[in-house]
């Protein structure tokens, strides 16, 4: 067994440094499926088919805001073998709730420009726990889904390690995350995710 050796075996954040995932904003998710491994169903004629644990993804995805009132889910689609969507999160110290209708509000500021506003996160604050976050939704995500899959099917692991993620900054950028989305199945041969 090899020691553990911090020079080959730390793993880089791919996270934009500084940066306050728990702050209101909409970001576009891509969690794939360890070793690509087709779990979800098949594309058949440009639609998603979804076989059980696909329809246990895609129920798991609905139920987010359910148990996070921060969230409001936009498009989505659950793929062979991954899934893609945009989650917004509101801001909970005002309850506002946003839409696609004024993303032009809550898109975040570019935190490389030093005229933005304070970027400083607020994860200390009584207003925002850090179980609000984008990583936290996603780690509860990927949890539930693999607890529904394992009492069917005990799979050694169902999702990789981590998760893709962008930060949504304008309208143009969500045109074209969403209509990425839309049209994941009818271009599913030519996805870099794509397996047989």
């Amino acid at each position: 067994m090899n020691k553990y050796n911090p020079n080959i075996h730390h793993r880089r954040s791919i996270r934009l440094k500084g940066y306050d995932y728990s702050q209101a904003g909409a970001y576009f998710i891509t969690i794939c499926c360890k070793d690509r491994i087709c779990r979800f169903g098949d594309v058949v004629e440009n639609e998603m088919i979804l076989n059980e644990f696909g329809q246990i993804a895609y129920d798991e995805w609905i139920k987010t805001p359910q148990l996070r009132k921060n969230v409001e889910l936009d498009v989505f689609v659950v793929m062979p073998n991954h899934i893609h969507g945009i989650i917004v999160l509101n801001d909970m110290g005002r309850g506002e709730l946003h839409s696609p209708d004024n993303i032009d509000i809550i898109v975040s500021y570019d935190i490389t420009n030093e005229n933005a506003p304070n970027q400083k996160g607020e994860y200390n604050s009584p207003l925002r726990s850090p179980s609000n976050n984008i990583g936290a939704i996603v780690r509860g995500y990927k949890s539930t889904v693999t607890k529904q899959i394992n009492l069917l099917n005990d799979c050694d692991s169902v999702w990789q390690h981590n998760y893709h993620e962008h930060i949504i900054r304008n309208e143009q950028s969500y045109q074209t995350i969403s209509n990425y989305i839309i049209n994941n199945p009818a271009k599913w041969n030519d996805d870099k995710f794509y397996t047989k």
